[in-house]
Formats: C-alpha cells, sequence, structure tokens
C-alpha cells in the first residue's frame, strides 16, 4: 500500500442524507453541501459507508417511493360499495401507536448478536414493523447515554431488551419503543406520538 493511499484512509467523513432519504458520506472538515443534512454518525469510510448499507435498504429516491405507493392504491382502490372508512385512512404514525405490533431488528448481514452490538454502537437500531404494507423500518437514533447498559444487558442476556429513540415520521414527531428478545430478535413496538 503506498503512503498516498494511507493518507487517504485518515480522513474523517459524516453520513449525510438529502429531502429525497438518499445517504453520501462527506469530509467531517467541510460544511454539507447544499440540500444536505447530518445524521449524526461520524467515522472513518469504512464506518460511514458500513452505517449506509445498514440504514439505506431502499435505494429509490422518497419521491419515486410515494409515487409508487399512490399507484398502488389507485390500483388496489376498492369498488365504490366499499369504499374505504376514515380509520383505514388514518396515517402510518398513527396506526403505529395503536398499541404493541409485532417487529423484528433489521440486521444485516445477518441476525447476529455481534451484528446487533456493532449496530448499538453506532448510536442508531433499525426496527421493522412486520405487519405493515412492505414492512416498515424506522431508523432511529437511541436515546443518548443508553447504548453502554444496552450493551451491558445483551453481554447478560437479559431480556426483553427495551430500544427507544426519538424520530420524525411522516412531519410527526415521535418516540419509537420496541421490546425485543435476544434470542429470537424480534418483539413487539410501537409509536408514542409527542408533542416535538
Amino acid at each position: 500500500m503506498s503512503v498516498q493511499a494511507e493518507t487517504e484512509d485518515a480522513t474523517v467523513y459524516r453520513v449525510v442524507i438529502n429531502h429525497e432519504e438518499q445517504y453520501s458520506i462527506w469530509p467531517d472538515s467541510s460544511e454539507n453541501p447544499r440540500g444536505w443534512t447530518s445524521v449524526g454518525v461520524v467515522g472513518s469510510k469504512a464506518e460511514c459507508l458500513s452505517y449506509i448499507e445498514a440504514a439505506w435498504t431502499d435505494m429509490r429516491p422518497l419521491s419515486l417511493r410515494k409515487a409508487m405507493e399512490q399507484m398502488e392504491h389507485v390500483d388496489a382502490a376498492p369498488e365504490p360499495a366499499q369504499a374505504a372508512s376514515p380509520i383505514d385512512e388514518e396515517s402510518l404514525p398513527v396506526r403505529l401507536s395503536r398499541g404493541p405490533q409485532p417487529v423484528e431488528l433489521g440486521l444485516r448481514p445477518e441476525k447476529t448478536v455481534d451484528a446487533l452490538i456493532r449496530q448499538i454502537e453506532t448510536g442508531y437500531v433499525h426496527v421493522r414493523f412486520t405487519e405493515t404494507r412492505g414492512g416498515t423500518e424506522l431508523t432511529f437514533p437511541l436515546e443518548p447515554g443508553s447504548a453502554e447498559s444496552i450493551k451491558e444487558q445483551i453481554a447478560r442476556d437479559e431480556g426483553p431488551l427495551r430500544l427507544s429513540g426519538n424520530l420524525t415520521l411522516d412531519y410527526v414527531p415521535v418516540r419509537c419503543v420496541a421490546d425485543i428478545d435476544l434470542s429470537t430478535f424480534a418483539g413487539t413496538g410501537k409509536l408514542e406520538i409527542t408533542t416535538s
């Protein structure tokens, strides 16, 4: 390996995201490019790319995903006599706040304790609500200061493991709370709609 290659590897990067929910990395010493915001993950190029690989599970831009969802709704529109009730049209945050829902952890490349610990060390977790259309996977930051106690609980093999953190879903501020069985990496979770 050349000296130049080693120098390039020393750059500290941060993970950034745009309004289309597309990810990239950017040198941490530089200002974010216009239209991109930091997700709070900083590290080597490999660490940042590893985070993006775990978080960016659907490469389609957000506008395309929404357009395709609208097309699915049109294709699956009920007959006039079976029009959707107001409850069917509730927003996703409201539906996921209605009591515990089945969830599983989004661990890649495979579901192992080591993969879970690596994910927790990034400060973010990926929780998939398995009974939503397509399986809604939410990535959220763990509550400040909780990563070490979670890792200690994993080391003691005590469950269920409670993972929680705040995020914004469909412009609604929510807190995601998931109770996970360490033997299956699955459990129950729900959203709590917050005021800020």
